[in-house]
């Protein structure tokens, strides 16, 4: 996995590159910086896209299998152009777009005795947590606790995602749990700006 050096430079470095390999795509040249050694370590990544706090497109990778680099690079097309609740993003909106990568944890397997146990050892805001059963398989990242604060809400959601009801539930439900780094444009933005007002 991606070591602890990307809590330092991660936004810096993982945002050019994922709005760079989706700005080049729609045919507006741009460079990244891809020489940290660590874009070479195996990592997983959510690349999120949004216009005016809605949601754009999100497009991930949940567990570690080929470089962090070309994750990043290969999930923000994604977002951009796959995600099949959104037509395929122009070069008209990508101005207004703004860009987020969430960097994964390792996943936990949770161990529990039901679903009362379950959602007892979750932690709103800090948990992705992955819901598996049979063919079914969904996740949702930290941040949709931001919407959904309340653990049976988003245990509901995180089931309908899935393609089941609600109230499902079954001995066979599996849940993972992970955590994120996560980096938004606006927010490298503001602390660039008020770094250079310290200086």
């Amino acid at each position: 996995m991606v070591t602890d050096t990307v809590n330092v430079e991660g936004g810096s470095v993982l945002l050019p590159i994922a709005r760079s390999s989706i700005s080049t795509a729609l045919g507006r040249s741009m460079q990244a910086d891809e020489r940290a050694t660590w874009l070479q370590e195996q990592g997983a990544c959510f690349v999120t896209l949004t216009q005016n706090g809605e949601l754009r497109g999100c497009i991930g990778t949940l567990e570690a299998h080929r470089p962090l680099l070309q994750d990043v690079k290969a999930n923000a097309h994604a977002a951009a152009f796959r995600d099949p609740r959104f037509s395929a993003l122009t070069l008209a909106e990508l101005d207004k777009t703004e860009v987020e990568v969430s960097l994964l944890s390792a996943m936990t397997p949770l161990q529990f005795s039901g679903e009362r146990d379950a959602l007892a050892q979750l932690k709103p805001g800090i948990h992705g947590v992955v819901f598996e059963f049979g063919r079914h398989r969904s996740t949702f990242l930290p941040q949709v606790w931001e919407q959904l604060p309340n653990v049976v809400e988003f245990m509901a959601h995180l089931k309908y995602k899935a393609g089941l009801p609600p109230d499902f539930w079954a001995e066979e439900v599996g849940l993972s749990l992970y955590t994120v780094s996560k980096w938004k444009e606006s927010d490298v933005l503001e602390t660039v700006a008020a770094s250079r007002k310290r200086a």
